[in-house]
């Protein structure tokens, strides 16, 4: 055995990963996610991330709909990265449904995230939200997926990362829930701009523009509410998964 992989002799033996799978590389890695997310480019350069991000916003989407009452109908997405949840909402909570749902879409996922960093401290832990991850990929694509694109690439993301739950070694596992978790976190600067749109083109009005017109404080500032929220989350879940017990 090398002397890199030395170093994770610890971790198969079932001590946290926290302390062994690099806080820097991950700080580098959301840094560089969001700075390459910037640029047309960018989408294709992490498309595999790029996809994933569209899906956890647009389930975020969904799911906040159904936590409310209302309807998860169907989730597209396409090969350019972009996405669509249809869904319905109750009429009997004013205007503040569709707020939270529109909401939901940016901020889902970095609550999402900080679960899955914080799921790092324990190797049992990791491991099962691995498998609970890629489950519910799986499981999205046969209730709500309805697009071609989508119907190939969600369920492949899933394989994937069930296969790493189930046959990666366990500090592998650590740092592709930590990785997986920061990813997630910093979905919310996929298209930064679009936070701070008030159109988001035929769609029709970005996720801030549909806060503004229920809660009726300016678009920019929930945009600029969601993008230091998440940072925080993504932060401070970082700081108590690197934590020394």
């Amino acid at each position: 055995m090398s002397e890199r992989w030395k170093d994770f002799e610890p971790v198969l033996k079932n001590e946290a990963p926290f302390d062994r799978m690099g806080l820097n590389w991950l700080i580098a890695a959301a840094i560089a996610t969001i700075v390459l997310w910037q640029f047309p480019a960018g989408d294709y350069i992490l498309y595999p991330f790029t996809i994933l991000a569209t899906w956890f916003h647009e389930m975020s989407h969904g799911l906040m709909a159904l936590l409310l009452g209302g309807q998860f109908r169907k989730l597209e997405i396409f090969g350019d990265g972009s996405g669509v949840a249809t869904n319905t909402i109750s009429l009997a909570l004013g205007p503040i449904g569709p707020a939270l749902v529109a909401a939901a879409g940016p901020m889902g996922p970095p609550i999402a995230g900080s679960a899955l960093i914080l799921a790092s401290r324990s190797f049992k832990t990791a491991t099962l939200s691995l498998k609970i991850l890629g489950g519910f990929l799986l499981l999205s694509t046969l209730i709500w997926v309805r697009s071609l694109f989508g119907l190939i690439a969600i369920p492949l993301l899933g394989l994937i990362i069930l296969a790493i739950g189930f046959k990666a070694p366990h500090w592998l596992q650590g740092f592709t829930i930590q990785f997986l978790g920061v990813q997630a976190c910093v979905s919310t600067y996929h298209q930064l701009d679009y936070l701070f749109s008030y159109s988001a083109g035929p769609l029709g009005l970005s996720d801030t523009a549909q806060i503004q017109q229920r809660l009726l404080l300016p678009y920019w500032f929930w945009g600029g509410l969601m993008a230091i929220a998440s940072l925080l989350i993504l932060v401070q879940s970082l700081r108590i998964a690197y934590r020394s017990r």
